[in-house]
């Protein structure tokens, strides 16, 4: 995992002020929720790291879209989990472009984890990951705004792909 240096909580930053959220995780539910994930969050909480988590900040009712990129915009350090479905999500790829849009407009730090998904497969788009974008493309043929938002989607891919992060392949 990350090193304590990384992602260790300051209370007596003066950035802490602008941010809500230490970190954000960015992660395909169905692929790591009830496993990686939930380990990677208890284990941030135990050591007092303010972590946004959509079940238990987001209240009932309230629209998603907004809070999520609310979320983002609130926190100091993100970490990706990409997995097999990462990118057959819409809401995990908005997520990830929006993670990239903070990290043009203040100093963030990004930290890619690959979880049961080779780096190569997620940095060349190649695989499960070629497979999801083709049927973005294909849903969203059509719609000129929503196509771009694609190749937004894709270059955000690459850009964090292209981090040094973790491979937690079968381990």
């Amino acid at each position: 995992m990350a090193s304590n240096a990384i992602i260790q909580h300051d209370s007596s930053s003066s950035s802490h002020a602008t941010h809500t959220y230490d970190v954000f995780v960015s992660f395909h539910g169905v692929d790591t929720r009830n496993t990686f994930t939930d380990f990677l969050f208890n284990s941030l909480r135990t050591k007092d790291i303010n972590v946004f988590k959509e079940d238990k900040d987001l209240k009932r009712g309230e629209s998603i879209a907004p809070k999520l990129l609310q979320a983002i915009q609130a926190s100091r350090l993100f970490i990706v989990v990409f997995s097999q479905n990462y990118a057959s999500s819409t809401w995990c790829l908005r997520e990830l472009a929006e993670i990239c849009n903070c990290r043009e407009t203040s100093p963030s730090v990004i930290i890619p984890i690959f979880y049961d998904v080779d780096p190569s497969v997620v940095r060349k788009q190649s695989g499960c990951y070629e497979k999801a974008f083709a049927e973005h493309e294909k849903r969203f043929g059509e719609d000129e705004v929503k196509m771009e938002e694609v190749q937004r989607w894709r270059q955000a891919l690459t850009q964090v792909a292209n981090i040094s992060g973790w491979d937690i392949r079968n381990k």
